[in-house]
């Protein structure tokens, strides 16, 4: 499968964010999406997901040599701050999850093997969610996207609230996802982008560009600092 940008633009009054943005991911890579601040990560997923409606351009699916229309059952979206339902507990929001999306499930496990995915102790399950830490409510919004595994995944800044064993648990899972995911991985810590990412991309002066990963890690480093202060590569 190919996620297919056409000449996508995007402006907020006379500022234009997005500029004729043309580029193509593919399936079984995550993408390490990398930018300044307000360079226009978020307002990119935002528009992928039709969050924000583009003012020019085209998104499309491509499988088996057929382009079509990209829906909202084919993207998972987890936001750098959680979007989950605070009024209930975190076992009544995976069993809700659970049941309206039951026809997309292929691979069922049992609640307590959902929570232990993601290291959501037994005490924590039964409280309510709005109880939960900002790393807790994370955890979930990524649960979410796990059991129902879209065939793109967004992910703006997703482990920045996580402790160190839980971030690295989770990069196994997004690493045994890839194959049959697009996965494009907005973050600002270069390392994490290097080390977990297949493809490196820069957003800058609304184009993306992508990174060659062709040389050693200083040398690929400098490249992208390079890129992002809008310099050309010696």
């Amino acid at each position: 499968m190919k996620l297919i940008l056409e000449n996508i633009k995007k402006s907020f009054e006379k500022k234009e964010v997005l500029s004729n943005i043309t580029f193509t991911f593919e399936t079984g890579y995550i993408y390490g999406l990398l930018g300044r601040n307000g360079a226009g990560k978020t307002t990119l997923f935002n528009c992928i997901n039709e969050d924000l409606l583009i003012d020019e351009g085209v998104f499309e699916i491509e499988e088996n040599g057929i382009r079509r229309k990209v829906n909202a059952d084919d993207i998972g979206y987890v936001l750098s701050t959680p979007v989950v339902p605070e009024f209930l507990t975190g076992k009544e929001f995976l069993k809700f999850f659970i049941e309206i999306n039951k026809t997309k499930i292929h691979e069922y496990k049992s609640i307590d093997d959902y929570f232990d995915l993601v290291g959501i102790e037994i005490d924590d399950r039964d409280r309510l969610i709005k109880d939960y830490s900002h790393g807790m409510k994370n955890k979930m919004q990524m649960l979410v996207n796990f059991i129902a595994k879209p065939g793109i995944l967004l992910l703006d800044e997703p482990l920045t609230s996580f402790d160190v064993v839980i971030a690295e648990e989770m990069k196994q899972l997004l690493r045994q996802m890839k194959g049959d995911h697009i996965i494009i991985f907005s973050t600002h810590i270069m390392e994490l982008a290097l080390e977990l990412c297949d493809k490196i991309v820069v957003l800058n002066n609304g184009v993306l560009e992508k990174v060659e990963r062709d040389e050693d890690n200083a040398m690929l480093k400098a490249k992208i600092i390079n890129v992002l202060r809008g310099k050309e590569n010696d």
